[in-house]
């Protein structure tokens, strides 16, 4: 493999290494604690469950295409869109009412998750579409083809 495969290989370990291992695990061990912080947002419980093992097939297929490399642009769309919602669903720093008054507040720590997720979702549109947003057409025309990470490339002179 060469070094430009593995650097890609790490990036995008990185990318998810949150999700695949550590948050899927936490869901699946902790399936009761999860589900009651769902419902947190959704209140009736089968919905709760609902969206846990949702997140959690998200978690893991979708972190298991972009290592992977097999339609790793759209599972990076997928991990990106579900950043952003769980950022807006669980992070809701404006809601404690203490984020100006408070500075070690709940509302501080959950702003500096909100940006972490966004951050997060910024990450993997970049896998999407590329760096220099010269995958979004490929991407539109072939949205589930892969982008063949660990493919060996020509160095450009």
């Amino acid at each position: 493999m060469s070094s430009a495969a593995m650097a890609a290989l790490a990036v995008r370990c990185g990318l998810v290494l949150l999700f695949l291992p550590f948050s899927a695990l936490d869901k699946v061990l902790n399936f009761e604690g999860a589900v009651r912080q769902a419902s947190e947002t959704f209140p009736w419980r089968p919905l709760a469950i609902a969206a846990i093992l949702c997140g959690l097939g998200i978690e893991v297929f979708m972190s298991l295409g972009i290592v992977t490399g097999v339609a790793d642009r759209a599972c990076a769309l997928a991990m990106a869109a579900y950043c952003a919602a769980t950022a807006i669903l669980w992070k809701r720093f404006w809601a404690q009412g203490d984020f100006w008054s408070d500075a070690g507040g709940r509302g501080r720590t959950l702003f500096w998750d909100f940006l972490k997720n966004l951050s997060l979702a910024a990450g993997f549109l970049l896998l999407t579409v590329g760096t220099d947003g010269s995958g979004l057409a490929v991407f539109l025309a072939h949205p589930l083809a892969s982008s063949h990470p660990y493919a060996a490339r020509m160095e450009k002179p």
